[in-house]
């Protein structure tokens, strides 16, 4: 008998490789069960460790505005030039445990808690401006690659590399993780991004789409392979150490936020999904814009009650600031709160370090760990005429966007497209020591996988560059020519070819 996928409940499932959306660039549904279940399970498969994230260094700061730009967004935080708003900040490996080594090979998170006058807003991204895969229903499974192999509890090549060569579109992100980018020397010495696209909109319900790059103002430093496995032997808690102590001697680390900025009518007629995390916005043709810079200038009384418990999600956002139909984006918007609940409990926003520093007014009572009074005899219920907080109304309403939809799970097919950007990568902006570093961190990854899976990898870095294709091949001993034959299949033929 065929093994089937089902939900827990046992129902089949037609398609675990996109989620239920309006369209191909539409907005996901939320009556998808499937995805729900998917996400929702998969939030609560650690206690009490993150289950993604779970080591990280924080500290407080300030950002403030250099440029105002109401023309874009009604965002109070970013309404006055000079305008300053407290922030904290958590930079964390990715698919470690706590007690992993901050050289990791990892993509490192940037998250930025604003602490505004109309709530906070977390900007919550990473030190890439992309992602490994699209759509949130194969989050739970990328990262179920990168922890422990259920049976022997170890790290597993076979894993990461067999979902790797079987998403395609995670190449441009494989890339960026294997060369130097993916060790940084330091919290204080690497670029942050938002790497999702949102909306901005203005006081007339104007909208853009935006992009956020945190362009650090020290200097980029990265180790090497070898320096990272040197490392995690000497001083496992490097970066932790370093940004602690650099707080303390007074060198105040600094990045300058920059934006770009993309039309609905440019978007409407982009040559790709402009919402596909997998790909950059080019700088040619959308410039970044400088509008402010955020100082970290206090480091953490306590670690637990400030690093440890503090809590992103990306769905916090202020009047001014929006989704996009984003379809990874959509799914974080449910998985990031609904983590925090089970991590931190439901009254997690009463935490002092999650709390607004803004007045605030809702109906939400009881749950455990409830420390504020608990809304003290004032209504729990709306509508009522007994003064309870009323709506804002209009401010904090996004314009509205026609939609035309059609109900399904849209799975975007690989092109071509999904190799341009890492091919660029490797052949433009690399140079000779960056691809050959490149090259050696990922066989050394990659040579643990089996040789099956090394063909289907190394036919995905050929279509990406010829050269690179054949480097790794050479590298690995593997027969080129068949690298190439893989190469000219379609996914599905590639994967057939490549079995066992």
């Amino acid at each position: 008998m065929e093994n089937k996928l089902t939900t827990a409940n046992g129902q089949p499932v037609d398609n675990d490789q996109a989620s239920q959306s309006t369209g191909p660039q539409g907005y996901t549904l939320l009556q998808d069960v499937h995805l729900i279940e998917k996400l929702a399970h998969f939030d609560r498969e650690r206690i009490p460790e993150r289950v993604v994230h779970a080591k990280g260094a924080g500290a407080h700061g300030v950002f403030e505005v250099s440029r105002a730009v109401p023309e874009y967004t009604c965002a109070e935080f970013l309404s006055d030039t000079g305008k300053k708003t407290d922030v904290f900040v958590r930079f964390s490996t990715v698919g470690g445990e706590r007690g992993s080594a901050d050289s990791e090979r990892d993509p490192r998170g940037f998250a930025v808690k604003f602490y505004t006058g109309e709530g906070n807003y977390d900007l919550v991204g990473n030190n890439t401006p992309i992602f490994f895969i699209r759509d949130a229903i194969k989050f739970p499974d990328f990262i179920h690659t990168q922890k422990r192999n259920p049976r022997t509890n170890l790290k597993d090549p076979d894993a990461m590399w067999d979902f790797w060569s079987l998403t395609p579109e995670s190449l441009h992100q494989v890339a960026i993780l294997f060369s130097d980018r993916g060790t940084p020397a330091s919290y204080r010495n690497m670029h942050g991004f938002g790497s999702h696209t949102y909306m901005w909109y203005n006081e007339k319900k104007e909208y853009v789409w935006v992009k956020y790059h945190w362009v650090c103002d020290q200097p980029i430093k990265n180790l090497t392979g070898s320096e990272a496995d040197a490392m995690r032997g000497t001083d496992p808690d490097h970066a932790t150490r370093d940004l602690y102590e650099a707080i303390a001697r007074g060198e105040f680390p600094s990045w300058t936020l920059n934006i770009q900025i993309m039309t609905p009518e440019q978007a409407e007629h982009f040559r790709f999904n402009p919402f596909d995390v997998t790909k950059v916005w080019y700088h040619k043709e959308f410039p970044l814009i400088p509008i402010g810079k955020m100082t970290l200038n206090r480091n953490p009384e306590n670690y637990f009650a400030e690093v440890e418990q503090v809590a992103f999600a990306p769905s916090n956002m202020v009047p001014g600031v929006a989704p996009s139909p984003d379809k990874l984006l959509q799914g974080r918007l449910f998985a990031y709160t609904d983590t925090q609940r089970h991590r931190l409990g439901t009254n997690f926003t009463q935490i002092p370090i999650n709390a607004p520093k803004c007045p605030m007014g809702h109906y939400q009572r009881d749950g455990a760990m409830s420390v504020n009074g608990n809304g003290g005899g004032a209504p729990v219920y709306y509508p009522n005429t007994a003064g309870g907080p009323v709506p804002a109304g209009d401010r904090a309403t996004p314009p509205q966007i026609d939609l035309k939809g059609v109900l399904g799970r849209h799975e975007q097919e690989v092109s071509d497209l999904d190799f341009e950007q890492p091919g660029l990568l490797y052949g433009r902006v690399l140079d000779e020591t960056a691809r050959s570093h490149l090259c050696d961190n990922i066989c050394a990854s990659l040579g643990g996988a089996r040789q099956q899976l090394q063909y289907r990898e190394a036919a995905l870095f050929a279509l990406a560059d010829k050269s690179w294709g054949k480097d790794i091949a050479d590298r690995l001993k593997l027969d080129f020519d068949r690298v190439l034959e893989l190469s000219r299949l379609s996914p599905a033929e590639r994967a057939a070819a490549t079995r066992g």
